[in-house]
């Protein structure tokens, strides 16, 4: 999950949950992020690589919202400290459908008492849907945290139990 170069594609995925904006440089996916209206700083030069990417994740994300993708296969190129690249890696791993708690992640780490830390990784990560933060959940069970909102995470969280129902699968 490396930078890569400043060269970069951006484009607005229309979604059930509102424009998610993704952004990909020559080396894969930057971010994902809903509510990213504001001004950008960076200009857009449309670079061809990062432009494939950047279609990629959009085909991608359309099928996730139709119910026909699991599992996302575009490379991932997020800012993070080495700690936040290793709470993301353990999103990823999280099976769609499923759920798991900070401390699960923090187990994961070998870390057990970075639960907080955990915390603060999985809020700050900048490829939402793709790197499911939207999977974990508070140790008693309850929905907590999801920088795109409550409301979004518990629609996406539906949305796979329903899809993985329509299928016959049981989590």
């Amino acid at each position: 999950m490396n930078n890569g170069s400043d060269k970069i594609s951006r484009t607005t995925v229309k979604t059930p949950l509102g424009d998610l904006t993704v952004q990909c440089n020559p080396k894969g996916l930057q971010w994902a992020l809903f509510d990213k209206e504001q001004e950008f700083t960076k200009a857009i030069n449309n670079d061809p690589d990062a432009q494939r990417w950047l279609n990629a994740a959009v085909t991608q994300l359309q099928d996730y919202f139709a119910g026909t993708r699991f599992a996302f296969d575009i490379p991932l190129v997020p800012h993070g400290t080495v700690f936040q690249h290793q709470v993301w890696g353990s999103l990823i791993d999280i099976p769609y459908g499923s759920t798991c708690s900070y401390g699960d992640i923090a187990v994961r780490l070998s870390n057990p008492r970075a639960v907080r830390a955990v915390g603060a990784a999985n809020g700050r990560n900048p490829v939402s849907i793709i790197v499911p933060c939207h999977r974990v959940i508070g140790r008693s069970g309850a929905l907590t945290g999801y920088a795109g909102g409550l409301d979004r995470k518990a629609w996406l969280l539906a949305h796979e139990h329903n899809m993985l129902s329509a299928r016959g699968v049981r989590r």
